[in-house]
């Protein structure tokens, strides 16, 4: 049975494969009706589309915006006809539109046919349009694209001139008024021409108009003038005037009239425009408010509003609401539809299809599949089989994804990106095709591009044609049918496509072309042909696709395939995929102590080290296909062994050289050419871009493969490796290498650090710092003492940096902890001596904290500096410790020296700083005992205080232990003496020894300058100490007989106190404020009388005598002051009162008395208070005759007479 004889209906009927909103002819469109599937998923669009419209009808509403999407071809602006023709119901053919639906029962539910009754009985005007097609050519650019567009096709409608909107006011004006058929009339009088043929030419028509005007009386000449002056101007109009346009054209129609605005690829109109979006939004927001559900919007778009509005962000939330109906068709419904008016098969052709898959099923389903990981729809069944026949299920969806991206990718001519071609006319032209096969014939997917060709643009379909021209691909010439041309075709559908990838195994699916062809054969067909375009430069291969060139891009491929890239870039790019992506690690971590052992290696690919400055004792090296060394496998061998490196000899498979030489190409090319001249360039550019990617990708892939299988050498050996991963063989490899070259590695049997140093310094028992009572790394202890000791002997210090360096390289691998900690150990075992910037550094002169700062810290790496140390001899060891136990009464239980060493003098800085706190009592008292002792025996320790080389200590110290014994012993006593009792006894009797000595010159008693004698004796030795309880007794005999002397100086003196204070207050007694001042008197003498009794010194106990004198004298002057004051103050209330009264009795008319004024003036005397002693300036007279007697007196007339010339009186006080 040939295909054509399968169907019901003829697959060579004439099927209107192009459908254009707004277009058809009256049988047309009866066929399009009475063909229209309804499928499921329609039915359900028809209820929800027609629910919404019958509230416009029945009442009010304002959701009366419609959107329908679906993909390029999927029938979205079939549907919109359909229901133009619907809301229409015009007679077409014999019948209503609405029949088609009611007697073909295309619809199923009788509310869903009531809801379509009443929208078809509901008067409406059917506008239905391409907006794109309608727009000026310059309207996208216009911030009212959309409304200008919907004026226009609405005075289209209505009869009015749509593209001159001021002529279509004039015409709707004169229709308003009734003059719209008077006025064509008087034009066609008037112009002999018909208004309809002519008015599009306006501009050079204006005098008709404006003739046809006057002659109708409408307006004046110069009215009319300035009307067409108007005219040719630009025209505004708001969306909300045009709303409330549309809405009085409904009300002076009345009867529920609607009208209906269906717009077909609103969305390709809009693209990515806001302004254009939310203008649409505007425009249908207005004629909702105004017209309450009698104007409606429907548009129709490839992407769902939803997407849209996401993808635009919050601007376009609002748009959502104006389009609340939204129906989306999908593939589901265009196979339906192609099954069911192109696929429907006659019952025999159905059986036979059945039969024929039964036998077949197996064959098919190994001949037909696909290794892209992307789902694609098979044979399912028999039946299956049947329906879709010839075609494939998977040829739906794919065929829809091809349309849309060809379309978006700009690959199709005008009418294809205007909507002129359906699926449904792809399928009927593809089968027609096949229709003269016999039953086992299936159409190719190229097959699709025959249909579609005449609706390509050049530069795609260009390619295809030139490569009939091309003996290479076409040797025979033929016309058609083609094999490796037809590769071609298959390849340019799917180029755009993202659900399939052109892979062999994909493009020999897509080849197939009967249900008996062998895949195997096929392959190999498609393989070759592959070749050839490859060669022709019309394909080029990405990884394991293929994709097909345009002219632009074959014009590009030749001018990156010219660029230059030399070997080393390319094992460059390779080296670091590998070291960056690949095998990421820059150490290896050696699994002993939890990884603390890392080492970095070096790096390289072939010969080319992959970063430079790689110094490492171990390496990797990978050996690529471009390798131009020796890569045999004893060579090989021996490189590994004597370079020290994990060799990977990767197999023999360049594709990912080349991958990456072809991406270095490109990216040069795109690096270094900016040209833009030919078509499409940004395009392509970005699409290179995606492919350098791509091939990064792959190169990626491809490498890593041929690591895992890489040979891998190690020390002279192909190790046995159990890891599958490549980071996982390198890394095994790796530890191998290790424990080969660091082979020192395991004398680290504890892992040690700064803690363990800390805890180290910080313990008594320096000896007990091993592991399990055995030293631990104890083979590296030796090692490094090894080291230092052999540059010791020829007299050079070693660094740390130069102990590091030599420890952490191999043959060793330490880490720095582990050499910070060794040092340290053998510095606290006493192996080694530190110096700093020439200075010895021990225990002694820095703290613990400073050495751990030394031995850890960076600063210090260059300076520290060390040493073999030399040992103290046994002898000066136990001068030290004898020493030690002698002078500061400790004995050392440490064993090392640099311990000993600070332990002594710790104990002499002690002793120092108690020698320090006793020498300031001997500036109390000069004559205390042991100063000299404490002097001596200070310089003695503070010398060696200053010594830091442990070695000189003990030399000193033992030199010199016969002075430190003899300090020892003049020391004890001293301590003894400031500690006890004998330091305050020895106080009291120089205290008794000074009174003495200030009071001798009036003391004559023999008894108690023998006491004192005695005392002096004592205080002056050297060593008093065995005298001392002496001075207890000595100074009890003083006590009694001072005593008795000071109460035999004491009486005069206080005789002498009471006298004074007598005389005072004598005076005082006179004076009328002597009861405010006597109190004060009396205790100013009484603090004179109790510092005499308390005196305990002769000298200072005659002072006071002399100090009552002078009190009783300043007390007279005071008095003497304070009576003057008094009489002043008198004098002044005196000699007021004589003039107040002078000045009555002047007032009354008497004379004044002389004597008032005169008994009122008071003389004051000034008085002056000596005593005998200040006048003769004496405290004694000597007297031996009377000229004596006679000199004296003359002397004190003088005297007295000198005072007197001064003062009024004086008073002399004996």
């Amino acid at each position: 049975m040939q295909i054509k004889e399968m169907f019901k209906k003829s697959i060579t009927r004439d099927i209107q494969g192009v459908v254009i909103a707004g277009q058809g002819e009256k049988n047309n469109i009866a066929t399009e009706l009475e063909e229209y599937v309804v499928t499921p998923e329609l039915q359900r669009h028809f209820a929800d589309f027609f629910s919404a419209y019958a509230k416009g009808v029945n009442g009010e509403t304002t959701k009366m915006g419609v959107w329908i999407s679906g993909f390029f071809g999927s029938g979205k602006s079939h549907f919109l006809k359909i229901l133009s023709y619907i809301l229409d119901n015009e007679i077409i053919g014999s019948k209503h539109a609405i029949d088609y639906f009611f007697y073909d029962k295309k619809i199923s539910d009788p509310m869903v046919l009531a809801d379509m009754q009443l929208a078809a009985n509901t008067p409406a005007d059917i506008i239905i349009f391409n907006i794109d097609a309608k727009s000026e050519a310059d309207g996208k650019s216009n911030k009212d694209a959309i409304v200008n567009v919907f004026l226009k096709v609405f005075n289209n409608s209505l009869g009015f001139c749509g593209a001159i909107p001021y002529l279509a006011d004039l015409e709707r004006k004169l229709s308003e008024d009734g003059k719209y058929e008077e006025f064509k009339e008087t034009y066609q009088k008037v112009t002999g021409h018909d208004w309809y043929s002519e008015r599009h030419e306006f501009l050079s028509r204006q005098d008709g108009v404006v003739d046809t005007l006057i002659e109708m009386g409408y307006m004046s000449e110069k009215a009319a003038w300035n009307w067409c002056d108007a005219a040719i101007g630009d025209y505004q109009i708001s969306i909300e005037d045009f709303a409330k346009r549309v809405k009085s054209y409904i009300d002076r129609k009345g009867n529920n009239h609607h009208v209906v605005f269906l717009v077909d690829e609103i969305g390709q109109y809009i693209g990515d425009d806001s302004k254009l979006m939310l203008n649409l939004q505007t425009v249908t927001e207005e004629l909702g408010k105004e017209c309450k559900g009698k104007a409606w919007v429907i548009v129709t778009s490839q992407q769902d509003i939803d997407s849209i509005t996401k993808v635009k962000g919050n601007d376009f939330s609002k748009i959502q609401g104006r389009f609340d109906t939204r129906l989306s068709l999908s593939s589901a419904n265009v196979d339906t539809v192609i099954k069911k008016r192109i696929l429907d098969k006659t019952d025999t052709a159905a059986q036979t299809l059945r039969l024929l898959y039964e036998q077949k099923a197996t064959i098919i389903k190994n001949l037909i599949v696909f290794n892209d990981g992307v789902e694609k729809k098979l044979y399912g069944s028999d039946r299956d089989f049947a329906e879709v026949y010839p075609f494939i299920p998977y040829q739906f969806n794919l065929l829809a994804s091809v349309l849309t991206s060809i379309r978006t990718h700009g690959a199709s001519g005008k009418h294809l990106s205007e909507g002129e071609r359906s699926m449904l006319a792809l399928f009927k032209e593809s089968a027609m095709a096949l229709k003269d096969e016999e039953a086992g014939a299936i159409v190719p997917f190229h097959r699709f591009y025959d249909a579609l060709e005449n609706f390509l643009d050049h530069s795609h379909k260009g390619v295809i044609i030139k490569a009939y021209d091309n003996s290479y691909i076409n040797p025979d010439h033929k016309e058609k049918d083609v094999f490796a041309i037809n590769v071609l075709k298959t390849l340019f559908m799917i180029k755009y496509v993202l659900e399939i990838e052109s892979n062999i195994d994909n493009i020999t699916s897509l080849m197939v072309d009967n249900i008996d062809d062998d895949r195997i054969a096929v392959k190999s067909r498609v393989e070759e042909a592959l070749k050839v375009l490859m060669r022709q430069m019309l394909v080029q291969k990405n990884g394991s696709n293929y994709v097909f060139l345009t002219d632009e891009e074959q014009e590009i491929n030749r001018e990156i395939d010219s660029q230059n890239v030399e070997i080393a870039e390319v094992i460059n790019k390779v080296s670091e995929m590998i070291f960056e992506d690949i095998f990421t690690d820059k150490k290896y971590r050696y699994p002993a102590f939890n990884g603390r052992y890392s080492f970095s290696f070096n790096q390289a690919v072939d010969d080319r080290p992959y970063k430079a400055s790689q110094n490492y004792d171990i390496g990797v090296r990978i050996l690529t296909p471009w390798y131009e060394g020796g890569n045999d496998d004893l060579t090989l061998r021996m490189m590994s062994g004597q370079k020290n490196e994990v060799l990977l000899s990767l197999p023999n498979d360049a594709a990912f050289l080349e991958e990456i030489r072809q991406y270095l190409k490109i990216e040069k090319f795109l690096r270094l050419n900016t040209s833009t001249q030919l078509a499409k360039y940004e395009t392509i550019k970005e699409a290179k871009r995606v492919e350098m990617r791509e091939r990064n990708a792959n190169a990626k892939l491809y490498l890593t493969e041929c690591m895992k299988e890489a040979t891998i050498y190690v020390n002279g050996d192909v190790p046995r490796i159990s890891g599958k991963e490549v980071s996982t063989r390198i890394s095994e490899a790796m530890g191998k290498l290790v424990q080969t070259v660091y082979n020192k590695l395991s004398y680290i049997t504890a892992a040690m650090g700064e803690m363990e140093i800390r805890k180290m310094f910080h313990s008594s028992n320096q000896m007990n710092l091993g592991l399990d009572d055995a030293e631990a790394n104890i083979h590296a202890l030796d090692d490094v003492l090894q080291f230092i000791a052999s540059n010791t002997r020829i007299h050079i210090k070693t660094s740390m940096k130069t102990v590091k360096d030599r420890f952490m390289k191999a043959p060793y691998g330490f880490v720095e902890d582990d050499v910070h900690w060794l040092v340290a150990r053998l510095f606290k075992r006493g192996d080694l001596a530190f110096t700093m910037n020439g200075v010895s550094v021990n225990q002694n002169n820095k703290t613990e904290e400073e050495l751990i700062d030394f031995i850890t810290k960076k600063a210090f790496v260059e300076k520290l500096l060390m040493e073999e140390r030399i040992r103290v001899n046994e002898k000066d060891k136990k001068a030290v410790r004898d020493i030690m136990k002698e002078l500061f009464g400790v004995s050392s239980s440490a064993e090392d020296e640099d311990s000993i060493m600070k332990n002594f003098q710790k104990y002499a800085q002690n002793m120092i700083n108690e020698i320090l706190r006793l020498e300031p009592e001997y500036k109390k008292y000069a004559t205390y005992p042991g100063e000299k002792v404490l002097h001596s025996g200070k310089i003695l320790l503070e010398e060696v205080m200053q010594i830091q080389s442990p070695l000189e200590f003990f030399q000193q110290v033992s030199k010199k232990q016969d002075y430190f014994y003899d300090f020892a012993e003049d020391f004890e006593p001293v301590k003894i003496f400031f500690s006890g009792e004998q330091q305050k006894i020895f106080a009291r009797a120089l205290d008794m020894l000074a009174i003495y000595d200030d009071s001798k010159t009036y003391i004559v008693d023999e008894a108690l300058e023998k006491i004192v004698a005695d005392m002096r004796h004592i205080v002056r030795q050297d060593k008093p100490y065995q005298n001392i309880p002496k001075l207890p007794e000595l100074r009890s005999q003083f006590n009694e007989a001072y005593g008795k002397i000071l109460s035999q100086e004491e009486e005069p003196v206080l005789d002498a106190i009471h006298h004074a204070r007598e005389r005072v207050l004598e005076v005082l007694n006179t004076k009328e404020y002597a009861a405010s001042k006597k109190k004060k008197y009396l205790d100013l003498f009484k603090e004179i009388q109790d510092g005499a009794e308390k005196c305990n010194n002769v000298s200072s106990l005659r002072s006071f005598a002399d100090k009552a004198d002078a009190l009783k004298i300043r007390l007279m002057n005071e008095m003497d002051a304070l009576d003057r004051q008094i009489a002043e103050e008198k004098s002044l209330i005196a000699k007021k009162e004589a003039e107040e009264a002078a000045q009555k009795a002047k007032e009354e008319g008497r004379a004044v008395p002389i004597h008032v004024a005169e008994e009122k003036a008071t003389y004051l005397k000034n008085t002056k208070n000596v005593t005998i002693k200040n006048m003769t300036r004496t405290s004694s007279w000597r007297l031996e005759n009377e000229q004596d007697v006679d000199q004296y007196l003359a002397k004190l007339r003088q005297v007295l007479l000198e005072e007197l010339e001064e003062s009024d009186i004086v008073n002399v006080e004996f």
